[in-house]
This record gives C-alpha cells, structure tokens and sequence, in this order.
C-alpha cells in the first residue's frame, strides 16, 4: 500500500485513488453510453414518451429491462468502491451515501451525468470546508441546507435545463 504525499497534510492513499479514478471512468463509460449509442438514444426515447418510442420501433420494455441492468451493474460498482473505502458492515451503511447521491443529482440538475458529478464534487468539497473549519457535527446539515437552497433558487440543479411543455 502506498500513499501518495502532496504535503505534510495532505496525503491521498491508493484506496482513494482508485475510487476517484474509477468512478471518473464509469461516469464517463455511462455518459458515453447515455448520449452516443443506439440503446442510449433508445432510452432517452423512452424515458421521454414511451408511446411513441414504440411506435418507432423501439422495445419498450427490452430497454427499460436494460436501463435496470444498467442502473444495477452501477449501483454494484458504487458499492464495493465505497466497501474498499470504508470496510465495515452496517446494515444502514448505505443511507446516508444514497441521500448525498440525491443531492449531488439535484444540485448537478437531474438528467446531466456530468452535472451529478459536478454537484458530488462540490458538495465533497462544501463537506470538507465544514468539517475543517466549522465543525463535524454539521457537515450533514450544510449538505441538506445546500439541496435547500438548490431547490429554492434554481430547481433544475447546475447544469440542469428546463423544458417547456406546450399544450
């Protein structure tokens, strides 16, 4: 095991490496997948009007089955990158790391992969601030006070786009 030292405190290990690097290369597989292959188009095809992505061919429920494999496949590898991060078993290990997704999503905006990583960054970072400079015990309270504010001032996250719908 080695760490790497970029200063007398700050000192990343191959754990936190690894994690970072791989979950940068499965948002970029997902977002590939997503926006430049057929099942992709397929799925936002469907996710936008399932009726008519039928009528166009495409099989309704293959993709959704898909969308779930996907979805599956990913929330695996989520899990053991936190599992190898923080060994422990807990059967509520899984809460609080799920409630952060959501808001790292609504602050990224829903619908953007490279938004929800955008707002997991940031809100690592808004953590991170918190626990050193304020104190511990209020670094959940920032993150939830974040999705707050988010919700408040622009609801469709940072790299969010808000659709019209007409009638």
């Amino acid at each position: 095991m080695f760490n790497i030292r970029i200063n007398e405190n700050l000192q990343i290990s191959n754990i936190q490496l690894i994690v970072i690097v791989l979950s940068a290369l499965l948002m970029l597989v997902l977002n590939y997948i997503v926006n430049y292959t057929k099942r992709g188009k397929a799925m936002r095809a469907v996710s936008f009007d399932q009726q008519a992505a039928s009528l166009m061919g495409i099989s309704v429920n293959g993709i959704i089955a898909f969308t779930f494999a996907l979805g599956s496949v990913l929330a695996a590898a989520g899990g053991v990158l936190y599992a190898s991060a923080y060994p422990q078993i807990n059967p509520l290990m899984g809460m609080m790391p799920g409630l952060k997704a959501f808001v790292a999503a609504v602050l990224g905006g829903i619908g953007s992969i490279p938004g929800a990583m955008l707002g997991g960054f940031i809100l690592g970072v808004a953590e991170a601030l918190t626990k050193g400079f304020i104190s511990s015990q209020y670094s959940d309270a920032i993150s939830f006070s974040i999705l707050i504010v988010v919700l408040l001032i622009k609801p469709t996250g940072i790299m969010g786009r808000k659709y019209r719908v007409k009638v």
